[in-house]
């Protein structure tokens, strides 16, 4: 089917850094945006200055996205942008692991099969994973703690999900790069806008437009 005129989007983690960017540029589409975040009042703040809707969802807590995604009916565009980057060794107690893993790989995998019903009805949708190169085999699977982990099992999840989605609906991983952000830290080279670039293209793909890929700045990255 076509893409709807004026889609819906859901942006997790919104209220800053990437993921705003990510709402602001999908609201300057004509997209009907909700930016999710797990401070509602930081959410409702950055919705009010978007001109979007907000809801709070945090991915650690399941109850939160079950009841976003159930009040909402689901979404046309899903943009998986949450995470989390902790420093401890994977050996230590202090690890991250188990967090990181739910945020970025259980928790948006918990999205899709939510709003499936949705994509099976409308017979459309756009996933975005937001992924890292610090993710990739090929790069040598960098970055600390559980971050870079969590990230290849994000782009195996991407990889692999095309043979089970509804027919229409595509989804791919992007990395942004390094960027300006709170976790990114403020001497990195990219603003959040030039990050968000490659996640716009993807979440409006064309009909012809891949699937189960890995790109950035709007060009293949190997896995």
């Amino acid at each position: 089917m076509t893409r709807p005129l004026h889609p819906t989007a859901l942006v997790t983690g919104a209220n800053r850094g990437i993921g705003r960017a990510i709402a602001e540029g999908l609201v300057a589409k004509g997209c009907r945006v909700t930016i999710g975040a797990r401070d509602s009042a930081a959410g409702e703040e950055a919705a009010r200055a978007l001109g979007c809707a907000s809801v709070r969802l945090d991915l650690k807590d399941p109850n939160s996205y079950f009841a976003a995604m159930t009040q909402a009916g689901g979404f046309d565009i899903l943009v998986n942008n949450a995470g989390v980057l902790g420093h401890a060794s994977l050996l230590s107690p202090e690890s991250d692991f188990d967090t990181a893993m739910q945020v970025m790989v259980a928790g948006p995998l918990d999205l899709i099969r939510l709003n499936l019903p949705h994509w099976r009805e409308t017979g459309w949708g756009r996933i975005v994973n937001l992924s890292s190169d610090w993710g990739s085999f090929d790069a040598g699977l960098e970055g600390p703690g559980a971050y870079g982990v969590a990230k290849a099992a994000l782009n195996a999840l991407t990889k692999a999900l095309p043979r089970d989605l509804p027919q229409g609906v595509k989804v791919n991983a992007m990395c942004p790069g390094w960027v300006a952000t709170r976790m990114g830290g403020q001497a990195a080279p990219r603003s959040p806008e030039k990050g968000a670039e490659t996640a716009l293209w993807l979440a409006l793909l064309p009909e012809d437009g891949p699937t189960g890929g890995f790109f950035r700045d709007g060009r293949p990255l190997a896995w």
